[in-house]
């Protein structure tokens, strides 16, 4: 081999060597960048008020002791959310059997379960019915919100309600009414009234 085209090959080589290097080194930063970046963030869906799940034509029933049905709720839709992990109702009917008293079906547009389960919050058109007996004629309640727990059979409102028993109107603000004991509070503003029959 000439020595002087060695020459000029190691000159030309020696001459493109920092060029060389500097590439190496930009691409060592870069990847030293990219290995000290934090992590994208994802989004949390727990924080998010979004539903996790949805059932349609929903029916639970809550057994007694001797597993016959105690408290039956059902709904058109339950939407649940695991942010303050609720559970909201649609077209909600809760129904309370007791032995030796006639069932109580409540209804109303929508309903929240509180994240524990132990309360049950009713929204417009609620609708308390007292089913008819032999000797009792069918009551009924209605109001705008109802607060039920039902393991202890309670329900009340802060609400105008107005009670229909046989012929007697009753409107009153606020309620009161234990299930168990079969007794109605009416808070406030009481007023009564009694519809003769027409004959």
């Amino acid at each position: 081999m000439n020595p002087p085209r060695l020459i000029d090959r190691l000159r030309a080589w020696l001459t493109g060597l920092p060029q060389l290097l500097l590439l190496l080194m930009l691409a060592a930063t870069y990847w030293l960048n990219q290995q000290v970046q934090p992590l994208p963030l994802t989004p949390d869906s727990s924080k998010r008020h979004e539903p996790d799940f949805i059932v349609s034509e929903v029916v639970a029933t809550t057994l007694n002791e001797q597993g016959k049905p105690r408290f039956v709720m059902a709904a058109k839709k339950m939407l649940h959310y695991p942010d303050d992990n609720s559970t909201h109702l649609e077209a909600p009917v809760l129904t309370s059997f007791d032995s030796g008293h006639p069932p109580m079906h409540t209804y109303a547009n929508s309903g929240m379960v509180s994240g524990k389960g132990e309360e049950i919050f009713l929204h417009d058109d609620v609708k308390i019915v007292r089913t008819a007996t032999a000797t009792q004629s069918e009551m009924t309640f209605t109001t705008t919100y109802l607060h039920v727990v039902p393991d202890r059979g309670l329900a009340d409102t802060d609400q105008p309600v107005t009670m229909i028993d046989g012929r007697n109107i009753v409107h009153a603000v606020g309620m009161k009414f234990d299930n168990k004991a079969r007794i109605v509070k009416l808070l406030a503003q009481v007023k009564g009234e009694y519809v003769s029959s027409k004959n």
